[in-house]
């Protein structure tokens, strides 16, 4: 298995690799199979958030692991235009796009660990991890 698997983020077909790669890892590191679909629906969404915002990027996952338990990291990263405000775009119905505002608080709740780093002008790195059930 390698180390880091990175996708470059720059059309649809992007997201559904970089959504299929992570179900793949998921998979392999024995997450069930409900799991690993919430790890790939929160790929689809960071992917998609490059596609809209940035319009390009990369996902990078890795396997991880704790003194006791095994996951995977997740890090969407893009040198778009970055988040005016990271506190309101995690909140549930805030959206710059007009969309329904779930894909970054949505995220959040389907992963174990969040964290985002957006500077303006400079972009935007979000990096979150499942830990095995």
């Amino acid at each position: 298995m390698a180390d880091e698997i990175r996708v470059a983020i720059a059309s649809d077909q992007d997201i559904v690799l970089a959504r299929q790669r992570g179900r793949t890892l998921a998979f392999e590191l024995g997450f069930s199979s409900s799991d690993s679909t919430l790890v790939a629906t929160a790929i689809s969404e960071l992917a998609r958030n490059i596609l809209t915002y940035a319009r390009t990027g990369e996902i990078a996952l890795k396997a991880i692991q704790s003194t006791n338990r095994q996951g995977i990291m997740v890090v969407a990263s893009d040198e778009g235009p970055g988040i005016a405000d990271v506190r309101q775009a995690v909140k549930d119905g805030f959206s710059t796009s007009g969309s329904l505002g779930l894909g970054l608080p949505g995220v959040r709740r389907l992963m174990d660990e969040f964290m985002i780093e957006s500077e303006l002008g400079h972009g935007t790195r979000v990096t979150v991890r499942k830990w095995k059930q």
